[in-house]
């Protein structure tokens, strides 16, 4: 099995130390990765400060095209990428797959969107010319998590260069070859070597290295709201500014009068996906007492419908991304916090599957919402379900965590919809649909300890650039 290596200045980067990258579906060693350290991070933020002056140098429209020619190579490479993908996370490979088709369409996205991104005149009376001006940081640094790495990669990266910006990658230590793989294929597709760097690693070591080094002028992070808090003091001891997507924990807000079939199928879909590693997963049900039994049949027949496995059989839900993982969701089983176990709440039965980390679709319903699975982010297929009968206690519940990133509203009433959208305490608000952060277009992020700063959209544009106001004089 090959050695999976960091990627700086165009070139495969070995190092003294190495790890095993485990198939969460087998338990089983999928190969070595280099364990790099503060000297690899050094060599790629150097190696990224050397070709980010000519990179900047560059016009928009250069930019544009050799983003597009990147997302054309993503797009030929698709099938390999998504195997990748599928090996490292345990995803089905129908979701792996639509990970690099996303991938790629973030790389065209930020490639058309640089076209059209201007400055501002100031109008300030006819003897002064005011103007500002967008201009990058020089180089960034992202640390991204587990559960897309191909998605959380192309979304970070495509806005930070497209902005002139050069980009240093610490992708998780468990899904690192996709981080590698899109990184060869920028150099291929004509974008200078040096301007996109993988460094692969520990967070305690390559993240930690990263964050601290003085030639990293912006951060962003996606992963839990504790690293997150690690990276923020990191970044606030050098005073550079950070954008954070962190935990969720967010709610599905079903009305007695919603479409009920509609509103079961993406509330499971939602715990399915990904195995319900996902930040917005709609991981709290509240529904309303007037339906909440026709409502959890629904949810229940779907989950004893779906099928488990290895992510490369593609099955409905592939397995966590560790037993780590699978052991953490196991925990929130000892207190169903009063609730009542309806589907679930363990490994599969099948023998088949006892070395990989499965863990069963679940939902529990009657869940007390000061509890442990109402407040915490479990990052995994289990769904915890409460009843209201007012409209105001759905918002209270619905607001009443510390996380505030998704939410959905299933009404028919669409002044209803609009009128719990301006309610409730989240980045994004979703009526009778529902995106786990869906859409490239769609600003993302979160409030409270879901972070702070938006990605996706336009707004990461500004977020990768910072503005600077010239006057002169006429």
């Amino acid at each position: 099995m090959d050695l999976t290596t960091s990627f700086i200045g165009g070139e495969d980067v070995a190092s003294t130390d190495s790890y095993d990258n485990i198939d969460p579906a087998t338990g089983r060693s999928l190969g070595p990765v280099a364990r790099g350290g503060s000297g690899e991070v050094d060599h790629a933020v150097q190696s990224g400060a050397a070709a980010q002056r000519q990179w900047a140098r560059t016009t928009p429209e250069e930019r544009s095209d050799l983003l597009t020619a990147w997302a054309g190579l993503v797009d030929r490479d698709a099938e390999a990428l998504a195997q990748l993908e599928s090996q490292d996370t345990g995803k089905p490979l129908t979701q792996a797959r639509a990970d690099s088709r996303v991938a790629a369409r973030y790389l065209r996205f930020y490639a058309h969107a640089i076209d059209s991104y201007y400055g501002l005149t100031i109008p300030k009376g006819p003897d002064l010319h005011a103007y500002t001006l967008r201009e990058p940081f020089g180089v960034v640094g992202s640390v991204i998590a587990w559960n897309y790495p191909m998605q959380l990669f192309a979304r970070s990266v495509a806005a930070a260069t497209a902005t002139g910006n050069a980009v240093v990658v610490k992708p998780a230590d468990e899904t690192p070859r996709t981080a590698v793989a899109l990184a060869r294929l920028a150099v291929e597709a004509g974008i200078p070597p040096g301007t996109v760097n993988v460094v692969t690693g520990t967070g305690a070591e390559a993240g930690a290295a990263l964050t601290a080094h003085p030639g990293v002028g912006h951060l962003s992070f996606v992963g839990s709201t504790e690293i997150g808090s690690v990276i923020a003091h990191a970044a606030a001891d050098r005073v550079v500014p950070t954008v954070l997507e962190l935990g969720g924990k967010s709610a599905q807000v079903v009305f007695a009068d919603a479409d009920l079939d509609a509103a079961a199928e993406a509330i499971a879909r939602g715990a399915l996906q990904n195995a319900g590693q996902t930040c917005s997963a709609g991981s709290r049900l509240l529904v309303h007492r007037d339906v909440q039994d026709a409502l959890l049949d629904k949810v229940i027949a779907i989950f004893a419908a779906t099928t488990i496995g290895p992510g490369a059989t593609d099955p409905d839900l592939g397995p966590l991304v560790s037993a780590k993982q699978q052991r953490r969701v196991e925990s929130f089983m000892d207190d169903l916090a009063g609730g009542e176990l309806l589907v679930g709440g363990s490994r599969p039965q099948d023998a088949a599957l006892a070395d990989g980390a499965y863990f069963s679709p679940t939902l529990v319903h009657g869940v007390a919402p000061q509890s442990r699975l109402a407040q915490e982010e479990v990052f995994g297929p289990v769904i915890a379900s409460m009843t209201f009968t007012e409209e105001d206690e759905a918002v209270a519940l619905a607001n009443g965590t510390a996380y505030g990133l998704l939410a959905a509203v299933w009404t028919r009433d669409l002044s209803r919809g609009h009128r719990l959208a301006a309610a409730l305490r989240a980045g994004q608000v979703f009526v009778n649909n529902y995106g786990a952060g869906g859409g490239v277009e769609l600003p993302f992020g979160g409030w409270g300890r879901s972070g702070y700063g938006r990605e996706k959209g336009r707004e990461a544009l500004d977020a990768f650039t910072q503005t600077k106001t010239v006057v002169v004089k006429l």
